[in-house]
């Protein structure tokens, strides 16, 4: 088993570097549908496993200088409360009980399915919002309207782990259209690292992190992102975004039903 948490770790990691997508996506489903780790704990596993993981691809990242600083300072100004307000909430109504436990697998599917959303129309959306440079936000409300994308991002993964990745990497494109894709990738990893950050350090508080299956993970996540960031260009995008399109379809339909 442990093993198989290594490969899984390195698979997962491989493909965050490589499209800055599919972190809690691929993890948080893999680890309640095929390892039968209960929901809560997933998730908080996930977002420890998601913060270490997303600093070293951050610093790759940050070596090629595809990483728009300004941009992650916005979007931390709305994501970081956020995700500490959820947590309270989640402490309130009992992060462990059957009840949340449903709500968080629900939400997990949710954000699955909008992750697919934004793989498969991310790239139309960018080409439209090029094509009418009218429609592209400007100034103080360009500042405030991502500051709000982050407070949403926050909540998010905050309950499913979920949505720093290619929902965080749809909205850049709608609010900065003008990102070259390796900036959006490396924008949409170095904000989430202090989102995950926090986030995990919530779930520990609420004593939903699984020490010993994260170092698992992470022997694997590790060297996966850091080869994939490094190798970002050189991989055809299209193929990897439709094989993570239908992997992701599949993982909602089993996680709802």
């Amino acid at each position: 088993m442990t093993v198989s948490y290594v490969v899984s770790g390195f698979a997962v990691g491989l493909l965050v570097g490589l499209t800055g997508v599919g972190g809690g996506s691929l993890m948080t489903p893999l680890l309640t549908l095929l390892f039968g780790i209960h929901p809560s704990v997933a998730v908080g596993t996930d977002l420890a496993f998601a913060s270490a993981t997303k600093t070293a691809g951050t610093f790759a990242h940050r070596f090629k200088g595809t990483v728009r600083w300004d941009v992650v300072s916005r979007l931390s100004y709305g994501a970081l409360p956020a995700a500490l307000v959820t947590t309270l909430l989640l402490k309130h109504f009992g992060a462990v009980s059957e009840g949340i436990s449903l709500v968080i697998r629900y939400s997990i599917a949710v954000s699955v399915l909008l992750t697919v959303v934004a793989l498969l129309f991310r790239k139309r959306m960018q080409n439209w919002l090029n094509a009418h440079p009218d429609r592209q936000l400007q100034g103080a409300t360009l500042r405030n309207a991502t500051i709000a994308a982050g407070a949403v991002l926050g909540t998010l993964v905050t309950i499913s782990s979920i949505g720093a990745g290619a929902v965080g990497a749809t909205l850049l494109v709608l609010l900065y259209p003008r990102l070259t894709p390796a900036e959006i990738a490396g924008t949409d990893i170095a904000y989430a690292v202090p989102l995950t950050a926090i986030a995990a350090f919530g779930h520990w508080w609420l004593g939903s992190i699984n020490w010993e299956l994260l170092a698992t993970l992470l022997l694997g996540s590790l060297p996966g992102i850091t080869i994939g960031s490094l190798a970002a260009r050189a991989v055809p995008e299209k193929f990897l975004r439709g094989l993570l399109a239908i992997t992701l379809t599949s993982v909602a339909v089993k996680l709802i039903w």
